[in-house]
């Protein structure tokens, strides 16, 4: 399970204009929400976030919130970014509770090198690049291995041949296609003028025959 740490402020005022005048002042307004506490309104420093944005998957990394004196494990849910500048508008936080289940999208991690490639000439396609799982907080993986030394053309892997952490629950359709071997396009042709090309005559028969 990755983790990372943010320090945060509370903050009781809200509305627009408070939230322009915080970023004006370098912070990002935010909320922390969970299933035992009331949304609260917070701020965060913008350079702090954006660093860590830029080095952990936000969808399931722990995010311990540092609150006063204490800590509040987190999960990001949502961030708001500006529509042209991309600046961050607004981050939310739900808080994690040992025992109860989380929603997360975890990255997928392609290991192996597929012999659909090597030997067969094919290529690689990557349906999925991350899946949907339900899992315990503390034991959210940092991402998940998919093994492809077996795969070949025409036998794509599916969400159901993965292999999940213990205690974790693909949400994702079992039947999806997370990964495939597409035979290449020089070899498909290749195919084809082999199926319609006439065939060598070797020995031309003989006259009386």
């Amino acid at each position: 399970m990755a983790t990372a740490s943010l320090g945060a402020e509370r903050r009781s005022e809200t509305g627009k204009g408070v939230a322009r005048k915080l970023r004006a002042a370098g912070r990002i307004p935010a909320v922390v929400y969970g299933h035992n506490r009331a949304a609260e309104a917070l701020t965060v420093d913008a350079r702090e976030l954006e660093r860590l944005l830029g080095h952990i998957s936000a969808a399931s990394t722990v995010v311990e919130l540092g609150l006063g004196g204490g800590t509040a494990r987190t999960l990001i849910r949502e961030i708001q970014r500006h529509p042209v500048k991309r600046t961050i508008l607004h981050v939310d936080f739900q808080e994690l509770v040992a025992g109860e289940r989380v929603t997360v999208s975890v990255p997928l991690v392609f290991v192996g090198t597929a012999p659909g490639v090597r030997e067969q000439g094919g290529i690689f396609e990557e349906v999925l690049r991350e899946l949907s799982i339900s899992a315990d907080p503390s034991s959210i993986p940092n991402h998940i291995d998919v093994d492809i030394s077996k795969l070949t053309i025409g036998h794509p892997i599916h969400v159901r041949d993965l292999q999940l952490p213990s205690g974790a629950t693909a949400l994702t359709d079992g039947d999806a296609t997370v990964c495939s071997v597409a035979g290449s396009k020089s070899a498909a042709s290749d195919a084809d003028a082999a199926a319609t090309a006439e065939p060598e005559v070797i020995r031309q028969k003989k006259a009386e025959e």
